[in-house]
């Protein structure tokens, strides 16, 4: 076996691992794969013997790669969905590999939306640190910062990421039970479910950007709200509850990538409005964390 099949061989071997780095920086199985694939490029006819520790190296490489890719797809404003054809969207969300769905779940799909908010080095310093567990003189090297530096990246991270603490936990914890029960509901396609969770004077607000014809939609009412949540039934598969502005709401994020959130209004243990935002002004200026624990 030449060095190269070795060299192939090691790298295979640490898949797994990089592909799980990878994901987490980019929030796209596919771009994950394409990424641990430029690594190799860049590893292939490497000497092996004049690398320390192989698996530190193969990690720098792919950190690397995604560290480049996310400051192109910020230079690019690149949108993974075209927000105009909100038809077209769900169609591609409806098709997309039940493999991308099932890892958004393990990872935590509200996590990967929150993470794309963050400058490309404040991704990649938090989830090697925080999730990966490498040193921040590591991490200042992939990132061509000082190691107090990449320390403060993921520092802004983490904050962004855990968001500001509640005023009250009881009552954070009463509305996420509400908006869970609603996705779990509308995942479901359960009529009944969904009209439990549902204030009968619930108005529902959809912006131009959210809506197939282009035009801002009200539906008022418990059952007309309910009707219209359960024929979407097909985005939430690419949902997950988040915090939006301080309350527990529902964004949509196929590949990771922020299209649609659901603002709610909780109170007295049931929904009585909710906000559909889809327009990429209105979407940036949301307030988006992770609910915690």
């Amino acid at each position: 076996m030449d060095e190269n099949d070795w060299l192939a061989g090691r790298l295979e071997a640490s898949r797994p691992r990089l592909r799980a780095m990878a994901y987490r920086m980019l929030g796209s199985l596919s771009d994950a794969e394409d990424a641990v694939q430029d690594a190799w490029l860049h590893a292939a006819g490497a000497d092996p013997g004049a690398v320390d520790h192989l698996e530190g190296w193969f990690t720098t490489i792919v950190a690397r790669v995604c560290l480049d890719r996310l400051r192109s797809r910020k230079s690019r404003r690149e949108e993974p969905l075209d927000a105009e054809e909100p038809l077209d969207a769900e169609k591609a969300m409806v098709a997309g590999p039940e493999q991308e769905a099932v890892l958004a779940d393990s990872v935590g799909l509200a996590l990967l939306v929150v993470l794309d908010t963050l400058a490309p080095a404040e991704r990649v310093a938090f989830v090697l640190h925080d999730m990966f567990a490498l040193p921040f003189a590591e991490i200042a090297a992939i990132t061509g910062r000082s190691s107090a530096a990449a320390r403060q990246l993921a520092s802004r991270a983490r904050r962004r990421v855990r968001g500001p603490a509640p005023v009250s936990r009881i009552r954070l914890a009463r509305q996420r039970e509400v908006a869970e029960a609603f996705l779990a509901a509308s995942r479901g396609g359960d009529l009944d479910a969904l009209l439990a969770v549902l204030d009968p004077e619930v108005v529902l607000h959809a912006d131009a950007a959210s809506v197939p014809s282009g035009v801002p939609m009200t539906i008022r009412g418990a059952a007309a709200v309910a009707r219209a949540a359960r024929a979407a039934s097909g985005r939430s598969r690419y949902s997950g509850v988040a915090l939006v502005n301080g309350t527990p709401g529902i964004v949509m994020a196929p590949r990771g990538r922020l299209v649609l959130v659901l603002a709610l209004t909780i109170g007295d243990g049931n929904i009585s409005g909710i906000d559909v935002i889809a327009d990429p002004g209105r979407l940036a200026e949301l307030d988006l964390a992770v609910l915690g624990g």
